[in-house]
């Protein structure tokens, strides 16, 4: 075998079943017309079934079904190949070298000697990617004779014209579930709407940060450079920096790094895209802003929350809800507004249907009850469906699992580890026992008494920051009145006053039917309570209202 071709077939993964097979094959056809597997380099399908990492062996095999699977639908000239130098997409090369060769000697299709990697390369060149990124995709391009289209147009753009250049029916993507485009996929779907037509292959999709370095580093391949220096997930120059979790306390003025893979949460893997200055306009964007213009406006807008409860034994009496108001008064105490607090039951479409209407009209929802791993635990289905998505093993939260409660943990059985796939945020902080999680603008609470539910609001508030997804606003300010007014008396001033100060709650409430009115006037401008107060005080005799805490 000529040295071009031994550089081609070095790192080919095969998988074991098949190896006999394939040598009965050479031994039944001339030489000249099949591939010697003999006199080929398996050092990578070596290190995978030397290892003793069993989900590494059923992640790459699952991966390989997927890739042999697309090449037995479509042709050689309409498949192709998304790559950007990134660790999932070299990741998704060698397995489809590895799938590519192995697809061809069970096909026994192969003429004498294959000396090039025949799958259309895609790579969208950018003015804002890292140089690093750039050096190391022509250096792998070059390395196993990639035939790589350069495109250097937007990626949408760029594919409506190579669509409509080349047969191209498939495309292999490095997409992995928790990446903000694999929200509804599957391993193979078809492209979304709007998009010109292909199917999406996708053989990493289940795949975790910690499956693609398992891989990487028990097969020793190359990877980007950036890697080495701290970077977990990288995009363009302008939002991508080293992942903080890494920073190595040292005595030098410039920061260092340890590698990626010594990463000790992969659910923070994206923790180092933070946007940085744009050399453009030198602004900074907050990392999340509801929409708004600026951090500067969440003291005066009105943010509004949502609270949901689940659970059957609060809506029969067995239960006294007490989170639900403790939850409100919570919100209150940051200046946020509670428009809807339920409690529903222990039903996938009752909490579906009431998540649906809560995620669009309010900033934040919250849910507690309906968390864990009993028949009656809904929460997350119920989520899922709310976003029309499906429940999906999460492999680092169950991973955390079982180091948290031990083997009990495993397989199927563990329901608490299959979540909402792709729009999940695991909110870790060192004083939870369990990370709490979050869906876009849902977050689920797990606490089930008041001491719990101190706990991660705490923390809440502390992953949250003063400018991320619970903001603190211009906190209330409110006087309460008594008075022993009859309702009528007091009814039609009461209504007007609420005309003339829409700003304000004006609420009223009597503790027993025969104790005195409250009115209660709450706002974020203490001056126009005071003329509301003023105002509703001009209308009765003096010493028709006291002012009570």
């Amino acid at each position: 075998m000529s040295p071009a071709t031994e550089r081609v077939w070095s790192g080919t993964m095969i998988d074991i079943d098949d190896i006999e097979d394939l040598r009965q094959k050479e031994e039944s056809v001339s030489p000249r017309k099949v591939l010697s597997f003999k006199s080929v380099d398996m050092e990578i399908d070596k290190a995978i079934r030397e290892s003793d990492d069993r989900r590494l062996k059923t992640k790459y095999n699952s991966a390989i079904y997927v890739i042999k699977r697309a090449l037995a639908l479509y042709s050689i000239e309409e498949v192709a190949f998304s790559f950007n130098g990134g660790k999932d997409s070299t990741v998704l090369l060698h397995l489809l070298r590895a799938g590519y060769f192995l697809h061809r000697a069970e096909q026994s299709c192969s003429n004498g000697i294959l000396t090039d990697f025949p799958i259309r390369t895609i790579y969208f060149e950018s003015t804002s990617v890292f140089p690093e990124i750039n050096t190391f995709t022509y250096d792998t391009s070059k390395t196993y004779g990639l035939q790589m289209d350069i495109i250097h147009t937007d990626f949408k753009s760029g594919l409506e014209a190579l669509l409509k250049a080349k047969p191209i029916r498939a495309i292999f993507l490095g997409v992995r579930i928790g990446d903000p485009t694999a929200v509804g996929q599957e391993q193979f779907s078809p492209s979304s709407p709007g998009w010109p037509p292909f199917m999406r292959v996708n053989p990493i999709l289940d795949w975790s940060y910690r499956d693609v370095w398992a891989f990487l580093l028990t097969c020793k391949v190359q990877y980007c450079s950036l890697y080495d220096q701290g970077y977990t997930s990288i995009g363009s120059i302008y939002d991508t920096v080293p992942n903080a979790l890494l920073s190595i306390s040292s005595t030098s003025s410039k920061e260092k790094f340890k590698p990626a893979y010594l990463l000790p949460d992969g659910r923070l893997e994206r923790a180092g895209r933070a946007r940085k200055n744009s050399p453009l306009d030198g602004t900074r964007c907050p990392s999340f802003n509801n929409g708004l213009d600026g951090v500067n406006s969440h003291k005066n807008r009105m943010f509004t929350a949502s609270v949901i409860g689940v659970g059957d034994e609060m809506l029969f009496g067995t239960v006294e809800d007490q989170l639900g108001p403790s939850l409100c008064r919570k919100l209150h105490s940051i200046g946020w507004l509670t428009s809807q607090a339920s409690v529903v039951r222990n039903d996938i479409d009752s909490v579906a249907e009431e998540v649906e209407r809560c995620k669009s009209t309010s900033d934040m929802v919250f849910l507690y009850g309906g968390v864990g791993p009993l028949h009656s635990d809904v929460t997350s289905a119920g989520i899922a469906k709310a976003f029309g998505v499906r429940l999906a093993p999460d492999e680092e939260f169950e991973e955390f699992l079982r180091h948290l409660i031990g083997d009990q943990c495993t397989g199927d059985r563990n329901e608490m580890a299959q979540l909402p796939e792709g729009i999940t945020e695991l909110l870790h902080h060192e004083k939870l026992g369990v990370p709490l999680i979050k869906c876009h603008n849902v977050i689920v609470l797990s606490a089930t008494n008041a001491t719990e539910l101190d706990e991660q609001w705490d923390c809440l508030i502390e992953l949250s920051g003063s400018d991320g997804f619970l903001m603190s606003t211009e906190p209330y300010s409110a006087k309460h009145l008594t008075t022993n007014l009859t309702d009528v008396e007091i009814a039609q001033p009461l209504s007007k006053l609420c005309l003339e100060f829409p700003d304000l709650y004006i609420g009223c409430f009597r503790r027993s039917r025969q104790g005195p009115l409250v009115i209660t006037f709450e706002g974020k401008d203490p001056s126009r309570i005071e003329a509301a107060v003023e105002a509703l005080c001009k209308k009765f005799n003096p010493g028709a209202f006291s002012e009570v805490n």
